[in-house]
């Protein structure tokens, strides 16, 4: 079955009207996982046990971009929903779901860009246990996918997100992060997954940041053997991701 970026990937490319054409145009894809055919992972594809729940709105021109990384997360955490982000005409179910009082919705955004009197909270997690208001919430984790200038225009045109506290991640290490396959526009800019993945680290699921760390830099470097650039990703990735795999299922067995 499809998770949600996947359907959204189909429902997007089922009414475009004429080709996408991203870089590596010409190479043959796994509709999946896109990557080149040769270099397809969707037989390594498993998805880890968290308790996180994330809601990635997506700029409309990043769902068919092969290089986009959300649907990574979708990959790995069950709990992902995703909607292509409209200024005008919010989509109902998004709005519902921020709107559903089992969730504590957080915006995961730089925090020079919250204005006051906006809570904004630097590499900490909320603490729902001070209000009665907020006990017993589950927080929903809120990803703006986009380029650095359509995420920031997402950021300030969307008013229904205004009421919720930014999360501002910071300080990730080089060994965490890597060379993305795209230019960063700004210093310390990383892929929607290598975000999600520090949310994960922050949210007290170790094992499932790593899992997430680990399938993008497969990921990273299978896509840019698939097009004609230097390869700057982790030659050892696919040896790193499945040895953690063999790790998960040894500890899984002991348990039993």
């Amino acid at each position: 079955m499809n998770h949600s970026v996947q359907q959204l990937y189909c429902y997007r490319k089922s009414i475009s009207t004429k080709p996408f054409n991203a870089r590596g145009k010409k190479v043959q894809r796994c509709e999946r996982c896109q990557l080149a055919e040769v270099n397809c992972i969707c037989a390594l594809r498993t998805s880890a046990t968290t308790e996180a729940n994330f809601v990635i709105m997506m700029h409309d021109a990043e769902v068919l971009k092969p290089s986009n990384t959300a649907r990574l997360i979708a990959d790995v955490v069950p709990n992902t929903q995703a909607f292509i982000w409209s200024r005008t005409e919010p989509n109902p179910a998004l709005l519902k779901l921020l709107a559903d009082p089992q969730y504590f919705p957080v915006v995961i955004f730089p925090a020079q860009y919250a204005a006051e009197p906006r809570t904004v909270l630097i590499n900490q997690m909320p603490d729902l246990t001070q209000s009665e208001f907020t006990q017993g919430k589950t927080p929903l984790f809120i990803l703006l996918d986009g380029s650095w200038r359509e995420a920031k225009r997402m950021f300030r045109k969307s008013p229904y997100l205004d009421k919720f506290p930014v999360l501002s991640i910071t300080g990730a290490s080089d060994e965490q992060m890597g060379n993305y396959i795209r230019e960063a526009e700004v210093e310390n800019q990383f892929s929607t997954a290598q975000v999600a993945a520090q949310v994960l680290a922050l949210n007290g699921e170790a094992k499932a940041a790593q899992h997430l760390f680990l399938w993008f830099d497969l990921f990273n470097f299978q896509y840019q053997k698939s097009v004609c650039q230097r390869n700057q990703g982790r030659s050892d990735a696919q040896a790193r991701y499945q040895a953690y795999l063999a790790r998960r299922a040894q500890q899984s067995e002991a348990k039993e």
